[in-house]
């Protein structure tokens, strides 16, 4: 199942007051696990940004004075080919669907239903009622890094946040298939103006020389000795596995 985890940062925290988007930042998620694809674009908002909002997300008017406003092609175009009509995870989703939907509504587009969303702020006080529930408080909680937040960023916090609700889901556990660790130490890498792309089927990697046994020989033998001992009809003679 593909879902889009998503974070924006604003000059505000009402969009129907004329507080605009200022960053939004997407991951692609393919059954709960990142496929590396993100998008992340900066947005001109075409107004100031109060300085106690900038002390949040560190972006000011004169930073985001050249970068495209929300109805350029690069930003609305790519976003809406990006998140296609995929369900839409975020925190306090209401919050960024208000904002997405205000900058939609303003270029006449289509918005984005309530029904699509789904809010890991709700999950998390279903799971752990009266805990503090925040992305940070939530990371801590459940042992997600977060030594490279110093301030809130969209692209950052999507990232976190699809920890988190990878947690929230039953964690890697839940499916029996874990990243392979080469592949997630892979920096993440932004999608640029392409069509989405089915995840391709990981090869599966040959060992160049296999592992020295772990067991020695008497092992072997008092293993062999334990078997006989019990019977020939055995998991361990079935299946002709060694202690190794």
């Amino acid at each position: 199942m593909r879902e889009i985890v998503f974070d924006t940062e604003t000059t505000g925290t009402d969009p129907e007051r004329g507080d605009r988007i200022v960053e939004i930042g997407c991951v692609e998620l393919i059954d709960l696990v990142p496929t590396g694809l993100t998008f992340h674009r900066y947005v001109n908002p075409e107004r100031d940004i109060p300085a106690e909002v900038v002390r949040v997300h560190g972006l000011t008017a004169e930073l985001l004075a050249d970068k495209p406003v929300f109805g350029a092609p690069e930003v609305v175009d790519e976003l809406l080919d990006f998140i296609g009509d995929a369900p839409l995870v975020a925190h306090n989703a209401e919050f960024d669907r208000r904002f997405l939907n205000g900058e939609l509504a303003r270029l006449g587009r289509p918005t984005i239903a309530k029904e699509r969303c789904v809010d890991t702020l709700l999950i998390a006080r279903k799971k752990y009622p009266g805990a503090p529930a925040s992305l940070d408080a939530l990371c801590r909680r459940l042992n997600i890094d977060l030594s490279s937040r110093d301030k809130h960023g969209a692209l950052l916090d999507a990232q976190l946040l699809a920890a988190v609700y990878l947690e929230l889901k039953g964690g890697r556990e839940r499916r029996l298939n874990f990243l392979d660790p080469i592949e997630a130490a892979k920096p993440s890498q932004t999608r640029q103006n392409s069509p989405l792309e089915a995840p391709q089927p990981r090869q599966t990697r040959v060992r160049p020389k296999p592992l020295e046994p772990l067991s020695t020989p008497e092992e072997h033998q008092a293993h062999a000795a334990f078997l006989l001992s019990i019977g020939p009809e055995t998991v361990w003679s079935r299946l002709r596995v060694t202690p190794d």
